[in-house]
């Protein structure tokens, strides 16, 4: 068994930029992401699904190193200042990397 080293982007952020951040991923060249509603408490209070708009996503692209680096990058200049948004890298490693 081979795998191969990527990065696992985790992006948690207010359900009003899911789409601009999914844009971001396939302009930036994530070939996918998986996408969950979530809740949870942190620095800004409680956030609960409730209201659609209010809500918070979790978006997890596996992607190539370099990527990752853009990525990061892209989000933290056009979103950090702007909306409640966390995001983390996360080392992993994948059996077909052509998937990624």
């Amino acid at each position: 068994m081979s795998t191969h080293p990527m990065k696992l982007l985790t992006i948690i952020a207010e359900a009003l930029v899911r789409e601009r951040i999914e844009k971001l991923l396939a302009e930036e060249g994530a070939k996918g992401f998986t996408v969950f509603n979530v809740e949870g408490h942190g620095e800004g209070g409680r956030r609960t699904g409730e209201i659609g708009e209010y809500a918070n996503v979790q978006i997890e692209a596996v992607v190539k190193p370099e990527v990752a680096a853009r990525l990061l990058d892209r989000l933290q200049e056009s979103y950090f200042d702007k909306y409640g948004i966390i995001v983390y890298e996360t080392d992993v490693r994948v059996l077909r990397p052509h998937k990624f």
